[in-house]
């Protein structure tokens, strides 16, 4: 990735890794599982897959189980810690560099985004950047702005912890991917808050009532309540 504060995730026990130690690990089963739906509703012919910012590795790595033998993964990131934790879970079709995408000559059928953009900090600049990479992409964006996030100022928190430099809505989202020249084929919302809650008394009442106004009006939970993202494929 470029056009970021690099050194937040580039160097050696980076500020990133030392607050996410798993880089979001857990949470990767659910996201590759999204992934899987989506390429599901279009069947598309998929034989190289490429990610953008992986991390642990692990999504694609629930990726290489789900999907035939036939298609091969590579991710790639500028962050060292990552790489070191994705390393291990290499095999044969699925691969991870310490490197940069933006500078290597190769086009995938597919490319991921998973949760990457709002870190960047000229982002359009390098989604039109990514658009060359890949036939088709998949982003997943944490629609970070709501009523709640607001009132409760989550978004300085999420800025603070996680490296969040951008906040989008549905609308915001979809308007900046169209700004970088892709033609939005279909998206839909994630509801990681519901599917990924712990136990907790708090955490089952959110749940529980995310659940039951998103079944009456999707936009409306997302903009008061939050706690959701958008799995977008893109061409």
């Amino acid at each position: 990735m470029t056009n970021m504060r690099e050194e937040i995730y580039t160097k050696e026990n980076s500020d990133y890794f030392l607050k996410n130690p798993t880089w979001h690990v857990e949470d990767s089963p659910w996201k590759a599982v999204q992934i899987f739906k989506m390429l599901q509703r279009h069947k598309l012919n998929i034989k190289t897959i490429a990610e953008i910012g992986c991390g642990a590795g692990e999504i694609l790595n629930q990726l290489h189980l789900l999907m035939g033998r036939e298609v091969a993964f590579t991710g790639y990131d500028i962050s060292a810690d990552a790489i070191k934790l994705a390393k291990p879970r290499e095999k044969e079709r699925l691969k991870f560099e310490h490197e940069n995408l933006l500078t290597v000559h190769s086009k995938f059928d597919l490319l991921l985004m998973m949760d990457v953009f709002e870190h960047v900090d000229d982002y359009l600049n390098f989604l039109k950047q990514c658009k060359g990479k890949a036939e088709y992409s998949i982003f997943h964006i944490p629609l970070d702005i709501s009523a709640q996030s607001v009132l409760r100022n989550k978004l300085m928190h999420w800025r603070n912890s996680l490296g969040h430099l951008h906040f989008f809505t549905k609308e915001t989202a979809i308007a900046t991917l169209q700004d970088a020249g892709y033609d939005i084929i279909d998206f839909f919302y994630t509801a990681g808050s519901v599917e990924l809650a712990d136990n907790s008394i708090k955490s089952k009442f959110a749940s529980a009532l995310r659940s039951t106004l998103f079944k009456i009006n999707q936009d409306i939970t997302v903009k008061s309540l939050g706690g959701y993202s958008l799995l977008v494929l893109a061409k």
